[in-house]
């Protein structure tokens, strides 16, 4: 197999897909890696590591899809990387097809076979969304903190207080991978932290793993009560493949003190906020009913190399079964992986993504 790995191209996107030593492994089992310059640089992996673990460096972004087998990304590809896919071509990547018909039908005309990170579930669990979601859990608490500061425009309440003075309150919606990490994060800080979230098994974990932090049944009663008094407001509900369910509306933003601050980790599922749109890491906020709103829908590629280690420490076995058998082969040994195939042969493949743009949904032809 040829496994191709372009140059991520997304605004401040410094993650790459696969490590030099990843690399190296799948050259020792008889498989060539199209590298593209510079791909690793931003995380810290220079033109000469790939060079040293046999890659092939090529220069120009087209290189690295045009022979390659299987394309693997961080980030869908762009409307400037549509024409650069071939049919049949294998695409592993997150994906987030539910946020954006523009992709999902430039997928199906290309007749690409779209292979999610995201909706690959195993025991119920997304194994290859999880270290992101954990990075981009803990660093919501770095970044709402940090705009809560008042020259940035925030309310000017520090999270953690100091003796004498209350620490700021944190609310976070859900208590999944992302929202026990941001609830960790905020705990640690010295936050009066709450989570909301509706399945009673997972609050009764939360309550035993996070000790001082509160747990609520999650509903819009609930919410409404508390928004009044929120310091920090960190969305974290996800519906595997599916459009994050809008959670907030404009008049309950209302609710809450000018210069609160929503962090919408959410938003690349298209986010929990009605009054929420992608932000780059250049520009990541707006400000919305005067609570100011992150929304950067790339998160962990702030902490590039941290991202790119724990990404690759995931998707790696999959990467190396893809290449060793090919889609159908590696189906059989590994049945996950059709819960992230979402486009195949011109057609949508993954229920949610179906359902979240009215179009039909066809089994995949493994």
């Amino acid at each position: 197999m040829i496994i191709g790995v372009p140059k991520e191209i997304k605004d401040q996107e410094y993650r790459v897909a696969l490590l030099p030593s990843a690399a190296y492994q799948l050259i020792q089992r008889g498989h060539q890696v199209l590298v593209e310059r510079n791909a690793g640089a931003g995380a810290g992996y220079p033109d000469a590591d790939y060079a040293r673990a046999g890659a092939t460096l090529v220069t120009d972004h087209a290189a690295a899809y045009d022979k390659a087998d299987i394309v693997v990304k961080v980030k869908e590809p762009l409307p400037s990387e549509y024409g650069l896919l071939k049919p049949g071509q294998l695409l592993f990547t997150y994906l987030h097809l539910a946020a954006s018909r523009e992709l999902t039908e430039a997928l199906i005309k290309a007749r690409v076979i779209g292979l999610a990170y995201e909706t690959i579930e195993v025991n119920h669990r997304l194994p290859l969304l999880e270290p992101m979601s954990e990075i981009a859990g803990r660093m919501s608490i770095l970044v709402g903190g940090y705009f809560l500061a008042k020259h940035t425009g925030g309310s000017g309440v520090l999270l953690g207080g100091v003796p004498g003075v209350l620490p700021g309150r944190v609310v976070v919606l859900g208590g999944g991978t992302s929202g026990i990490n941001a609830a960790r994060m905020a705990q640690g800080m010295g936050s009066d932290v709450t989570v909301l979230e509706v399945d009673l098994e997972r609050m009764r974990f939360l309550d035993i793993t996070l000790h001082t932090a509160h747990t609520l049944y999650s509903n819009e009663a609930h919410l409404m009560e508390l928004l009044p008094a929120v310091d920090l407001l960190v969305g974290a509900v996800l519906v595997p493949g599916a459009k994050a369910p809008r959670l907030i509306r404009r008049d309950m933003l209302q609710r809450m003190r000018p210069g609160s601050v929503l962090v919408d980790i959410a938003i690349d599922q298209g986010g929990c906020a009605e009054t929420s749109h992608p932000t780059t890491h250049d520009d990541p906020v707006f400000v919305e009913e005067g609570v100011l709103h992150y929304c950067v829908a790339n998160m962990p590629g702030a902490f590039a190399r941290t991202a790119t280690q724990a990404l690759t420490n995931v998707t790696y076995r999959y990467i190396e079964m893809l290449a060793d058998y090919g889609l159908g082969e590696a189906c059989q040994k590994q049945p996950a992986l059709v819960s992230g195939l979402n486009v195949m042969n011109g057609k949508i493949t993954h229920k949610a993504v179906a359902e979240a743009h009215g179009m039909a949904c066809s089994q995949p032809a493994l």
